[in-house]
């Protein structure tokens, strides 16, 4: 199954007394992509809660600490219980994508660096062992945190887990989100052959991805903005966002890359989230499935009225979803804005200009980082092993 986080750590990478130097001279490349900086121009995320339903996040972090707020433990291993441990790392880094202030030792900034973060946590690692023991991941205590992500109001859920087995459970913890306001992003999964996934390939379905309400994320390349067989495609694939080469938080309060070598779909999804939360800041008597079309119906692609099983409506453009005017005849996704059943003639395509210099983040100090290479892990990558009633699924 690969090494986890924590081994990874341990063994010298991310660690704080065995840093790598990272020169970033010309603005963090999945920034540039999104235009992130104009995106900031209209809205950074007051006001919004995003719910991260995962393996709990790492209080002690500083730049995270004006962020957290006391969340949920649904594991039942004696730690903190407002989620505030972290004993994989997970968690952590997809909070650092969203949420992260700067500090003294490092300028890196989250994509929407003025939510507050709510961990869920709903397992403690991937390994045999932690399972055996009752701390890892079962489909009950998923659909149990997208529940409780939803009655502690989190507008947005992010859920960077998935699994290959449909579950009615699952659909229904979805649905439910939904009907109290919440907008689950949930990862599209990835294609590892470590993992022995047998019955789909890369077009299996996975869940909650597939959920009706749920927004599914798959992972483009950086550079490119190409989805590559990496990445599970299928009908569930709704949107991309950049999931390779992602500065984050590390384990041990450090900063870390990560998946380097290849996209990975759980990063992407925490794009994805912090984009839903400033639309979400900026428009909050929307629905979350108004939220879910600003981002789809703006995503760069090639042909405006066309959806793909590989990467969705495209890739995520925040500032034109910010700055979109929904109109009857908008080419793309059918709108939760109008009705339209009618045989309006089509619009022109919206204008979505690739990303330029001009927009390029300023990052360009010398941060301390290590750099981590996640491309077999069991979760990063959002393929997990499930222990339901006794039965294993791979999602």
């Amino acid at each position: 199954m690969g090494a986890n986080i924590r081994d990874m750590a341990e063994a010298g990478s991310c660690h704080e007394g065995n840093p790598s130097y990272i020169l970033l001279d010309s603005g963090m490349p999945t920034f540039n992509a999104m235009q992130v900086a104009s995106a900031w121009d209209v809205s950074r995320g007051s006001g919004v809660t995003v719910a991260i339903v995962d393996s709990g996040v790492n209080g002690s972090d500083p730049r995270l600490q004006r962020a957290l707020l006391p969340g949920i433990n649904l594991v039942n291993d004696g730690t903190d219980p407002n989620g505030w441990t972290d004993l994989y790392g997970h968690g952590t880094a997809i909070a650092g994508q969203i949420a992260a202030r700067p500090s003294d030792a490092s300028t890196l900034t989250g994509l929407a660096p003025n939510v507050k973060i709510l961990p869920v946590r709903v397992y403690a690692a991937t390994d045999e062992q932690t399972a055996e023991a009752g701390h890892g991941l079962t489909t009950d205590r998923l659909v149990a945190g997208i529940r409780a992500a939803a009655d502690a109001g989190a507008q947005i859920i992010n859920v960077s887990i998935s699994n290959e087995s449909a579950s009615d459970e699952i659909d229904q913890a979805v649905a439910y989100a939904t009907s109290k306001g919440s907008l689950v992003v949930a990862s599209a999964g990835n294609v590892q052959g470590a993992l022995d996934v047998t019955s789909g390939g890369t077009t299996q379905l996975r869940y909650p991805a597939a959920s009706p309400g749920a927004l599914g994320v798959t992972a483009s390349s950086v550079p490119g903005n190409t989805v590559t067989d990496a990445s599970v495609h299928g009908a569930h694939v709704d949107i991309a966002a950049p999931g390779q080469s992602i500065l984050t938080l590390g384990l041990n309060t450090g900063d870390c890359v990560y998946a380097a070598d290849a996209p990975a779909t759980s990063y992407a999804t925490g794009y994805i989230s912090a984009a839903a939360a400033l639309v979400a800041a900026e428009f909050p008597k929307e629905t979350p499935e108004q939220w879910a079309y600003r981002l789809t119906a703006t995503a760069l692609r090639g042909n405006p009225d066309q959806r793909s099983d590989v990467s969705g409506w495209g890739v995520v453009q925040p500032f034109q979803a910010l700055t979109m005017v929904p109109g009857p005849d908008t080419r793309g996704p059918a709108s939760p804005f109008f009705d339209t059943s009618g045989e309006a003639e089509p619009a022109p395509p919206i204008a979505v200009e690739p990303p330029g210099n001009q927009h390029a983040v300023d990052l360009d100090r010398v941060v301390l980082i290590g750099v981590c290479a996640f491309g077999s892990l069991a979760l990063v990558g959002s393929v997990v092993a499930f222990r339901n009633r006794g039965a294993r699924a791979r999602g």
